[in-house]
């Protein structure tokens, strides 16, 4: 089963600064039926300008993916980790027992991105950030696996504490995949626009559109024209 979410009707935020689309109930947006999709909490579409960001804020027993569009995202927390994740590439952090962080465009160029947030499956464990760069080419085969928390994928993901998956990456033109589907899924169209198939229906998702994938176990993806996909598995509860 397909349930679309057009980007149009989102939960928006303008703060000047920070403009932000919500999946998912989120600061002052609330909606009692759009709390979460299971395990899967937070799915923010960010703008961000040039010169501004998120000032340092605590996280805690929270796995925070951020999936950069565009521009690039200049981390620091109470960990001493730092870093710089340009457009292209992943970052995750395990909040665990508490951090502290801040996140910051340091750019002259706006920053687009997406956070994303899943519920672990351990709490309280040792606070840990990582980034890292994932092919950027056009394909017509599959997407890349992004984020994982199965130890089989340790080498070619990165790590989360959950037993999800995150699948993401740019299709070409007139493409056609399957991406298989352990629990449940949420689909993101970053750009272009794509047709999802559960074995079942069609449904047409456009640039910014959302769509949550229940009772399948391999989603297909076509392509008209070329397009940026995130695909989310995470379970239930």
């Amino acid at each position: 089963m397909i349930k679309h979410f057009p980007y149009a009707k989102l939960g928006k935020a303008n703060h000047g600064w920070l403009r932000s689309s919500h999946h998912f109930s989120f600061a002052h947006y609330y909606n009692p039926t759009r709390m979460g999709f299971g395990t899967l909490r937070v799915i923010n579409d960010d703008w961000v300008a040039p010169g501004t960001g998120f000032p340092k804020h605590p996280h805690q027993n929270m796995e925070i993916i951020s999936f950069i569009r565009s521009g690039s995202i200049t981390h620091s927390d109470s960990e001493g980790n730092k870093g710089i994740t340009n457009s292209g590439e992943v970052q995750v952090m395990s909040a665990g027992t508490g951090i502290m962080h801040s996140e910051y465009n340091r750019s002259k160029e706006p920053l687009t991105f997406y956070q994303i947030w899943i519920e672990p499956n351990k709490i309280n464990v040792s606070p840990r950030w990582e980034s890292k760069l994932f092919p950027s080419n056009e394909s017509d085969s599959g997407l890349p696996l992004l984020v994982s928390g199965y130890e089989e994928d340790i080498k070619q993901a990165l790590y989360i504490h959950q037993n999800a998956r995150i699948y993401g990456g740019k299709l070409a033109a007139d493409a056609k995949i399957s991406v298989p589907i352990e629990h449940q899924g949420y689909v993101l169209v970053s750009q272009g626009e794509i047709t999802l198939f559960d074995g079942t229906n069609f449904v047409e998702i456009h640039e910014g559109d959302g769509a949550e994938v229940s009772k399948v176990k391999e989603l297909v993806i076509k392509t008209d024209v070329s397009a940026e996909v995130i695909v989310i598995d995470a379970p239930v509860s």
